[in-house]
């Protein structure tokens, strides 16, 4: 009875985690209708990331580090791409597209984020090389508080004024910190935390879900007037970074599994790093780019992950 019990919570949970961009819609829409309990809640965002950020942590292994000491060519010029592709596509977007200063340091946060852990799933689905996913996001992460912050204060520094430094340790409470904790979690008690592992990527959901339906409540006034715009922005930003990513493995003659790799790598942001920044350091309409690019980028790896995933 027990075990059964087990794989049936296993089971919903693995549900709920796989569809988190539907919940992140349905919130959305609570969020704007009923802003009052999410706004409510704003000064536990950090806090909220935090917790996300420990859940990623407790399902690391040591066999992930492994991996990257045994190709760290390649994992080099993948986050090379990351921090590169993405900010600078970002940047020029904004530009083009002659977006607000708020919006245009949003989107150019959202860019130099780190990988999204989701692009672990993404990569397992589309038949990808996981082991590579898990190395480029694991490496991204642990460089993100100096590139994301330095990277957003180079492009951005003309068009707003960027707390460097107060960016940087917002990123270690909010990233490295509770990431190590995670992981030190599931070293030490492994055999508990291995039967309740599906809980962890769940409590990330979670808090992304928040996160996302916290932006929608505060910008509620704004919201009609730029969702169309943002969403144009997010979705051109999204599908150049995959292309890039697929292309760029390309050019270096990566096998097949690791050109999908790099796309959905490249392609898929830690947005929800890029929204608790932005809500802390510039301002509310500025973590709007990041929380859209949340669900893009989920809609259209799951796509290209079946298409590939069909395709073998």
């Amino acid at each position: 009875m027990a075990v059964k019990l087990r794989f049936m919570v296993e089971r919903i949970l693995k549900f709920y985690t796989k569809y988190f961009a539907v919940w992140v819609i349905l919130l959305g829409v609570v969020a704007y209708f009923r802003p009052g309990p999410f706004v409510a809640m704003k000064k536990l965002n950090e806090t909220f990331f935090a917790l996300t950020m420990f859940g990623i942590g407790a399902v690391l292994e040591i066999d992930d580090f492994k991996r990257i000491a045994q190709k760290p060519a390649i994992v080099l010029l993948g986050c090379a791409a990351q921090y590169s592709i993405m900010p600078i596509g970002a940047f020029i977007l904004a530009r083009i597209f002659d977006l607000s200063p708020e919006l245009t340091v949003g989107l150019i946060l959202t860019g130099a984020a780190p990988g999204a852990m989701a692009s672990n799933v993404m990569s397992y689905i589309a038949k990808a090389d996981v082991a590579y996913s898990v190395s480029l996001t694991t490496v991204s992460t642990l460089l993100c508080p100096v590139l994301t912050p330095g990277l957003t204060f180079l492009l951005a520094r003309s068009t707003l004024k960027i707390h460097f430094w107060e960016m940087f340790f917002s990123v270690i409470y909010m990233v490295i910190l509770p990431l190590l904790l995670g992981f030190a979690v599931r070293h030490f008690f492994k055999k508990r935390v291995e039967k309740i592992a599906a809980v962890f990527p769940a409590i990330s959901v979670t808090f992304i879900i928040f996160i996302c339906s916290l932006v929608i409540a505060l910008n509620q006034a704004q919201l009609a007037k730029l969702t169309g715009i943002i969403v144009t922005v997010g979705i051109i930003l999204n599908v150049y970074g995959m292309s890039a990513g697929y292309g760029l493995a390309s050019l270096f003659r990566m096998e097949l599994k690791r050109r999908r790799t790099l796309s959905i790598e490249i392609g898929m942001q830690n947005a929800g790093l890029g929204t608790a920044l932005a809500l802390k350091h510039i301002g509310n309409m500025a973590a709007l780019p990041a929380a859209a690019f949340v669900f893009i980028c989920i809609i259209t790896a799951s796509i290209m992950a079946e298409l590939w995933q069909r395709g073998k």
